[in-house]
């Protein structure tokens, strides 16, 4: 486990957009898997459990990508915009598992997709340079 912290810790933007991006590939794949399954077997649980859950382990791991990159970012406005997405994926993914609200599955895409670009955006423009810190804010 402290080694994959620290791979987190040193990866954070490409973990980051490789987790939401898994986790959004497993939210457009799930249908068709149900379809799937649903063909092949009438009278048994139609998914296994790992693939309800998964989505839980990637917005962990997102979470982990957020916090370092959060704090390693030199850009105040992509910190607060990386947290703020990461929080609505989440509600996002617990409000499909609860059904609270009837929301589109867009929605859940397009806030997964914010948290890719935001990553990528942060590790290519807002990086702390080691020897030149940045001034850039925001």
């Amino acid at each position: 486990m402290k080694s994959l912290t620290l791979i987190i810790q040193n990866k954070s933007d490409n973990i980051g957009a490789l987790a939401s991006t898994l986790c959004m590939i497993h939210c457009f794949v799930t249908p068709f898997f149900l379809i799937i399954q649903n063909d092949s077997i009438k009278h048994s649980e139609a998914m296994p459990f790992w693939w309800k859950w998964i989505d839980l382990f990637f917005i962990c791991i997102s979470l982990l990508a957020v916090y370092h990159s959060a704090n390693k970012t030199s850009n105040t406005l992509v910190k607060n915009t990386l947290w703020i997405s990461w929080i609505a994926l989440f509600l996002t993914i617990i409000n499909e598992k609860t059904a609270l609200i009837h929301l589109p599955e867009i929605i859940t895409y397009i806030v997964a997709s914010l948290l890719i670009l935001i990553h990528l955006y942060n590790h290519k423009y807002c990086q702390c340079n080691k020897t030149k810190p940045s001034t850039n804010e925001g």
